[in-house]
């Protein structure tokens, strides 16, 4: 299987299978194995004499080719005791103190499964309201809004994914103008994404200039009247300070329901792009349009269209494999049967086919690809409810009336933070982040990543050194560079490069031909006003998207977010052709740190150096009580001679982290599972103090993730700064997605 190290890397901490003890237990080629054998097996649901074995081929080639990718829960749980596979769910929020606290726990159970969740609080009752039962007053949506976020903090997701939640309210519901502040400060409320639920009224009153009502949610009372566009301007000002809140338009949600009869759309899953029913999940796929080009770099439609029937196929068979959190989930999902087919890779097929993302061309290219992809699935949804039937809720659909299908919606597009950095591709229908950007690794290496495209093209073209990289690494673009010809500039843009118009158009563009709903952030400069934003608002709604995410660079940490800043030199033996991978030589004088560790069988003494370019070698001895010397030895020289030939200490530490040895076995008060394990954990703690510049045993105390808190730019899991894309967030340095 062709995919590249980084790709490794995550799959390796997030994905694979793993022991008792944190030890990987499956190849990667073995997690496709899992999943294609576990979604396969639900054709013998339709027919006992189906030939699995045949579609299990069909899914396992699809995926290990990187043509496909289904969401992260069912890539992660699959053929698992877990088995919950959904990235989505939508849960109702009752005006009672039991409705509401059983939310809370419905939501833990989710999210401990390893999806996401989306609320609507509009059902609450404004603060200050009384409540007759008890004869004391309402506190309020945002005060249960926190509530849930607490909830969630305490929740982790089965180790690999942090929860996620969206929280809406709709614009006409006393508390709103609460609601659109209460994300101002960015450590609150950092659990959740929010948006404000809009309607087609508001915006009409909007555009007039014109006073609306709020409503009590409770008695349907008018209670006061606001100005529209006063409160628009502060949905705007709060989302130039620092990207939320979001705004949905709940009228276009509805309009596009495909079963009315059973429910009003409220919310979405955390991303925006999923609109749901409550109880109700979906299972979401992405097709990796790079792999759908043929020799010449153009599309290759047969092999698109082979792609698309066959991704319907496995995620409506994702629906019956399925371990459902709670049996409402199943029950409604099943009736409707909801699945959200979607893309990846598109900035790149732009790339190679020569068309600018911001250009008219590449948003009709768009629009093309996409419809085609809506037909198709369409046309496989039909033939699969030929031999399946239905899905049951049809009788009661907006297709009552037309040819049955299997499917209440086919397509949606999703965020594929993690998913395309396993394909190695552009994630959704985003432009290039950057081509060129700076990778912290553990012992303060910083490796230079160039999107293999570029280097390509520079390389053909001989203008691949290190003065150019430089040169894209600091800028983080390359409209500026002299150096690269006009031509490339014009196809290789990055987000930034896209002005905030053409991000837009492309999201419409893309919603013409989408079920539900598209994942997308359109990314501002640092220098954008309040009046930029609100015009990408009102242009958005002007062309029928049905929500939009925007996100000012550096809005949310007091830094403007540079792509890499790099000192002159730094990057040029990261450029060099392929070598054979040999240590570099002992420095003379290191510096280091010596510990001792009880072991199973004594103690050991670790001593870890480092030089300036980082960690450079381990030693170990062993106590008067003996223990394996001659194999601690032996690990700590492998060890120092990978670390002095540039292998990334991440990679190290995982593969010696968690070793158990039988001597440590039942043996209390070990800090320690072997000798291995004592040398990872020490290389660990050593790489932490040289990238904080911090006391070692300070750190040590303080716990790993504690430089980070509240800095809501940076990724939870590594530091680095995070990317804004696909109405998510993402780490290129570790692989940590918000939405997964």
């Amino acid at each position: 299987m062709n995919i590249n190290e980084n790709a490794k890397i995550v799959l390796q901490k997030r994905y694979l299978k793993k022991g008792p003890n944190g030890e990987v237990e499956e190849t990667v080629e073995q997690l496709f194995e899992r999943v294609a054998k576990t979604i396969s097996s639900a054709d013998k649901l339709y027919d006992k004499n189906a030939d699995t074995k045949a579609t299990e081929k069909v899914f396992y080639d699809m995926m290990t080719n990187l043509e496909f990718l289904p969401n992260s829960p069912t890539l992660m749980n699959a053929g698992r005791p877990l088995g919950q596979l959904s990235a989505c769910f939508v849960l109702p929020v009752g005006d009672s103190m039991e409705e509401i606290f059983d939310a809370v726990k419905y939501a833990a159970l989710i999210h401990k499964s390893g999806g996401g969740t989306g609320f609507s609080f509009s059902r609450l009752r404004q603060n200050g309201a009384s409540v007759s039962s008890s004869g004391g007053i309402a506190s309020g949506p945002v005060s249960f809004l926190k509530v849930f976020n607490m909830a969630t903090e305490a929740v982790k997701q089965g180790g690999t994914r942090k929860g996620a939640n969206m929280g809406i309210l709709r614009i006409d519901h006393p508390d709103i103008l609460e609601f659109i502040n209460c994300k101002r400060d960015n450590a609150d409320i950092t659990n959740f994404n929010i948006s404000v639920g809009i309607t087609e009224e508001f915006m009409k009153a909007v555009a007039g200039g014109e006073d609306y009502a709020l409503i009590d949610p409770n008695t349907k009372n008018v209670v006061k009247e606001l100005n529209a566009k006063e409160v628009f301007d502060t949905i705007v000002n709060a989302a130039w300070k620092n990207g939320e809140p979001g705004i949905i338009f709940l009228d276009r949600l509805n309009k596009d329901n495909p079963v009315p009869k059973k429910g009003e759309i409220e919310s979405t899953n955390p991303c925006g792009e999923q609109p749901l029913l409550p109880y109700e999940a979906c299972n979401l796929g992405s097709i990796n349009l790079f792999k759908m080009l043929n020799d010449k770099n153009e599309i290759d439609y047969e092999k698109l269209e082979k792609t698309v029937r066959n991704a319907v196929h496995f995620l409506d068979n994702v629906i019956e494999v399925n371990k459902y959190p709670l049996d409402i989930i199943d029950k409604n999902t099943k009736d409707t049967r909801k699945i959200g087919l979607g893309i990846m890779g598109f900035s790149d097929m732009l790339i190679l086919m020569g068309i600018p993302y911001n250009s008219n061309e590449g948003v009709d290219m768009g629009r093309k690809v996409m419809s085609f992809i809506q037909k198709c699935g369409k046309e496989a949804s039909m033939e699969l409810a030929k031999t399946r039937g239905a899905f049951p809720a049809f009788s009661e659909s907006t297709f009552d009336q037309s040819k049955p299908i299997r499917n209440a919606t086919v397509t949606t597009i999703a965020p594929t933070g993690t998913l395309s950095m396993i394909a190695g591709c552009s994630s959704g229908i985003e432009p290039v982040f950057a081509y060129a950007y700076i990778r912290n690794v553990m012992d303060n290496t910083r490796l230079v990543e160039v999107n293999p495209i570029l280097k390509d093209v520079l390389k053909k073209r001989g203008l691949f050194n290190a003065d150019v990289m430089e040169k894209i690494v600091k800028n983080g673009t390359l409209r500026h560079i002299d150096e690269i010809p006009k031509d490339i500039k014009d196809v290789f843009v990055c987000a930034h490069d896209v002005s905030p118009e053409y991000h837009i158009r492309m999201q419409a563009a893309f919603q013409e031909n989408i079920d539900n709903a598209v994942s997308k952030t359109v990314n501002f400069a640092s220098s954008a006003t309040p009046e930029d934003v609100r015009k990408v608002y009102l242009l958005a709604y002007e062309l029928g998207c049905k929500g939009v995410t925007i996100y000012r660079d550096g809005s949310r940490d007091s830094q403007v977010l540079n792509i890499g800043s790099v000192k002159t030199g730094e990057i040029k033996e990261e450029i060099k052709e392929d070598k054979k991978l040999a240590p570099r030589e002992r420095p003379n004088i290191t510096t280091g740190f010596t510990e001792k560790m009880k072991i199973g069988c004594g103690n050991l003494y670790i001593t870890v150096n480092y030089d300036d370019e980082g960690i450079c070698e381990v030693f170990t001895n062993t106590g008067k009580h003996g223990g394996c010397p001659s194999q601690s030895e032996a690990t700590a020289r492998l060890v120092s001679m990978a670390l002095r030939s540039g292998i990334d200490t991440k990679i190290i530490i995982d593969q010696l982290k968690g070793i158990r040895c039988p001597s440590t076995i039942r043996q209390p008060n070990l800090k320690v599972t072997s000798c291995p394990d004592a040398i990872a954990k020490m290389i660990e703690k050593v790489a932490k103090y040289q990238s904080s510049n911090r006391a070692i045993d300070e750190l040590e105390a303080e716990g790993q993730n504690s430089n980070f808190k509240g800095k809501t730019n940076y990724c939870p899991e590594c530091g680095a700064k995070v990317e804004h894309e696909g109405g998510c967030i993402i780490c290129r340095n570790c692989g940590y997605s918000k939405c997964g």
